[in-house]
């Protein structure tokens, strides 16, 4: 099945910092490319991944689960950790619980973590009846392009396939269980306008890990897909001025002569 314009995984390798970058539900890569590139231009290794089912038509997520979501991203981990001293993860809405399960799985081998409007739980008031509603309806009306940036599109679907969204709510559930093993530096960007994710899951993420070292700002110009909204640039530079903070090397000269950059996959 062919990749939606834009949906094209991305990779570039520079340094011996590593940025794993997760893209969130029924979204694309395409969502966080900008935020990507910018960290890759600074001399970062950065990757991001393409969801299994994701970047096609949503009729090919119906097939997926958490399950699979996660383990893409957790190969991704993998190997950045091998060629890379230092290794950072990043997401947007469910990747930024995508983010916050490596976190917790992988202890110190992620050296940080952080989420813009980082989802926690499916708030429709039917989320309750999805095991059941999964059966008879096979998809919702989309949410993608939640952005408050005229001109501004995310590559998304649509159209949400019901048996993904039954999947996403268990997957939220897993990792609150899961939170207080989230000890790493934490940084939090939250959009008080947010359409799809309400504050409130930034909150609860807040209350709930043990990690010490945490900032939370606030993105008062943007709604939900702020990577792509008017505090994109604020994102990009605080998550970079958070890394550099944790790992030193990964400032100013940190490319290196020679390094190959390669966008796509």
């Amino acid at each position: 099945m062919p990749l939606l314009p834009g949906a094209e995984p991305f990779r570039r390798d520079g340094g011996e910092v590593g940025v794993l970058v997760c893209h969130g539900f029924t979204g694309s890569p395409q969502s966080v490319r900008p935020w990507a590139e910018y960290l890759a231009d600074q001399g970062l290794s950065v990757t991001v991944p393409l969801l299994p089912g994701h970047g096609t038509r949503w009729q090919d997520m119906q097939l997926t689960t958490w399950q699979d979501w996660y383990a893409e991203v957790d190969r991704e981990l993998r190997a950045l950790a091998e060629r890379c001293t230092k290794v950072f993860v990043c997401g947007l809405s469910m990747g930024g619980a995508l983010a916050l399960r490596l976190a917790a799985k992988h202890g110190d081998v992620v050296s940080g973590v952080a989420v813009v409007n980082p989802g926690n739980k499916v708030h429709d008031a039917a989320a309750p009846l999805l095991p059941v509603l999964r059966h008879v309806v096979r998809s919702t009306k989309g949410i993608a392009s939640d952005i408050a940036k005229p001109g501004a599109e995310e590559v998304g679907y649509d159209r949400v396939p019901l048996h993904a969204a039954h999947s996403l709510r268990r997957f939220f559930q897993q990792v609150d269980s899961e939170l207080p093993r989230v000890t790493q530096p934490l940084l939090v960007m939250t959009s008080p306008q947010d359409h799809v994710v309400p504050p409130a899951d930034s909150d609860r993420i807040l209350s709930r890990v043990s990690s010490t070292d945490v900032r939370h700002t606030l993105l008062e110009r943007s709604y939900h897909v702020a990577t792509l909204d008017h505090d994109a640039e604020r994102i990009f530079r605080d998550s970079h001025a958070f890394i550099t903070r944790l790992a030193p090397e990964a400032g100013p000269g940190a490319v290196q002569e020679g390094t190959a950059a390669s966008g796509g996959a």
